[in-house]
């Protein structure tokens, strides 16, 4: 089962005061066991989004302890900033990540807000998946009129918070109100123009987010706005779905901007908005020069973003996962006003574990050295994981020169498909190489429990059947993956760049080790497995991989030394 993990992005009313900030984020890492992963302050908006994650409870624990520690620290009565905000804490979203849906995180926000509300007198409002009233869905209802309206709403039944509903009094002056709630990950995203005029990057907002702009009589901006039966403005919807956004001038770089959240970015990417916010602009005379991403953003906006640059330029998408992130980053100019790492980016990133050693982080001669001493691990297994990457890896650079010959450009497509699937098998097989040592240290863990009782014995050998059942299973699939490279290599062989055949025939003889190595650790490893019926069934499957990979390697080398002469 998945671990349960969420991830808090609360935005506090203070971008300028770094020890402020300081003391509300050591406030929310004290708290619990979470992890802040980014502190991002904005001077012109005055607004720092801060984004940390952990086990549901450990979060929720620290965002409170956030909100406590904010109210205590910003004072809204003088507060002015480029962003809409109505509280020292704005909004304090709870976002699941994995094991845990969308509605469990409601739930948290609700018994949130209700606490927040109750021991901090805090008055909130409940939006996104948390909200009680559809309307309040939408953050912009919660906080229309922003903090200088809420003496007005306070009073008013049809627009009082959720929790903590009072009179305007000196201590909600003071803290303002919070808008609490549970949404899927959105991107918050600042396209900058070549302007400064906020009028203009206003106009290209309502051109693009999905709320649009008002209908208008006559004059498209200053005439009467046309109303429905009820009175609400009639709008005319903008060309992205799923996209807020407006426009501001940012004094700081002293440009204007496009602001926009990007809310599902499944309908409307990253690169979709960025496309279009550069299509209105251009109609309107401007034009974007670069992106600013605000917070985290998840990998997979970037490699889409990349991979849709690249496409557009006809140029093989198979290439490395870092590369692609530096097309989406060039493409988009995301270090226009600063240096984008996407290591301090992107959230996958940030969650990784920095601290674990993998063997696939060595530079080949510190592969080599750790193999060669007398520690028994890497062993065969990984070494075998590790040549089948490397044919993968020899495949894939056929298919990108391939990919990239001058004269062959009406087939980049062709050889940008193979090319991917090299990356894919090539990262299975990288990934292999720690997962064998990784089952070879499983055993050796069982070999340390301890023996004493009649039970403990007992736990210790089915522990250790167990154990070596998973180092029998692994080699099993170097086998199986290592024999998907043939496909590629003996492609490349016939179709690919002529000047890299031998790249090709070399791709076969890595893999074609890989296979019949891990085959030499799957049988090994099953001589230690009782139950005999799985042994032999794990065994008969490693014999007949490596009978069709043997004969798959004469066909390619064969093909290789007929291209070569």
């Amino acid at each position: 089962m998945a671990k349960r993990i969420i991830e808090c992005v609360p935005n506090f009313s203070e971008g300028r005061d770094k020890e402020v900030i300081r003391q509300i984020t050591s406030a929310i890492e004290q708290a619990a066991d979470v992890r802040v992963l980014n502190v991002d302050p904005g001077e012109a908006t005055h607004r720092t989004v801060v984004t940390f994650v952990g086990e549901p409870e450990a979060v929720v624990e620290a965002a409170f302890q956030g909100v406590k520690r904010a109210a205590e620290l910003i004072d809204m009565r003088r507060h002015k900033g480029a962003h809409p905000r109505m509280g020292a804490t704005d909004v304090l979203p709870l976002i699941p990540i994995s094991g845990i849906t969308l509605e469990e995180c409601a739930e948290l926000a609700r018994a949130l807000a209700q606490r927040i509300a109750t021991e901090l007198g805090i008055p909130i409002y409940c939006y996104e998946a948390s909200a009680y009233k559809p309307e309040r869905k939408n953050l912009a209802v919660c906080r229309a009129g922003e903090y200088e309206g809420l003496p007005e709403r306070l009073i008013n039944p049809d627009k009082a918070p959720d929790y903590g509903a009072r009179p305007f009094d000196e201590g909600i002056a003071r803290t303002g109100a919070t808008a609490v709630g549970a949404r899927d990950f959105l991107i918050a995203v600042n396209f900058n123009l070549n302007t400064t005029s906020t009028r203009r990057a206003n106009a290209i907002a309502f051109d693009v987010r999905e709320k649009g702009r008002p209908v208008r009589e006559g004059n498209p901006i200053t005439g009467k706005i046309v109303r429905d039966e009820e009175g609400n403005p009639v709008m005319r919807p903008g060309s992205l779905k799923a996209v807020k956004g407006i426009g501001w001038f940012i004094e700081e770089y002293g440009i204007a901007q496009v602001s926009m959240n990007l809310t599902d970015i499944a309908v409307t990417p990253l690169h979709v908005a960025f496309d279009e916010v550069c299509r209105k602009a251009e109609a309107r005379g401007l034009r974007v020069t670069g992106t600013e991403i605000v917070g985290l953003v998840p990998k997979r906006a970037l490699v889409e973003a990349g991979r849709y640059f690249l496409h557009k330029q006809h140029r093989s998408t198979g290439i490395a996962e870092e590369e692609i992130i530096r097309i989406a980053i060039k493409s988009m100019g995301l270090d226009d006003l600063k240096p984008f790492d996407p290591r301090e980016k992107v959230i996958e990133y940030m969650l990784e574990d920095q601290n674990a050693k993998r063997l696939i982080d060595l530079s080949c001669q510190g592969f080599a050295v750790e193999t060669a001493s007398e520690s028994p691990a890497p062993g065969g297994g990984s070494i075998s994981a590790y040549m089948g990457a490397l044919g993968a890896a020899l495949g894939t650079m056929v298919a990108n020169l391939s990919s990239h010959k001058a004269g062959w450009d009406d087939r980049w497509k062709e050889f940008s498909d193979w090319a991917e699937q090299g990356q894919t098998l090539m990262q299975e097989l990288l990934h292999l190489v720690d997962e064998d040592t990784a089952a070879f240290n499983r055993i050796m863990a069982v070999f340390a429990m301890p023996k004493t009782t009649d039970e403990e014995k007992a736990a210790r050998a089915e522990a250790l059947q167990e154990a070596t059942r998973y180092a029998t299973e692994v080699p099993l699939r170097t086998m199986q993956t290592a024999a998907r490279v043939f496909p590629l290599v003996r492609a490349m062989a016939e179709e690919g760049n002529p000047n890299s055949v031998s790249d090709a025939g070399v791709g076969a003889l890595a893999a074609r080790s890989a296979v019949l190595g891990a085959r030499l650790n799957v049988r090994i490893n099953a001589a230690g497995l009782k139950d005999r019926a799985l042994a032999d069934r794990l065994t008969a499957e490693a014999d007949r991989i490596a009978a069709e990979v043997i004969q798959a390697e004469q066909e390619v080398l064969a093909i290789v030394e007929q291209k070569i002469g």
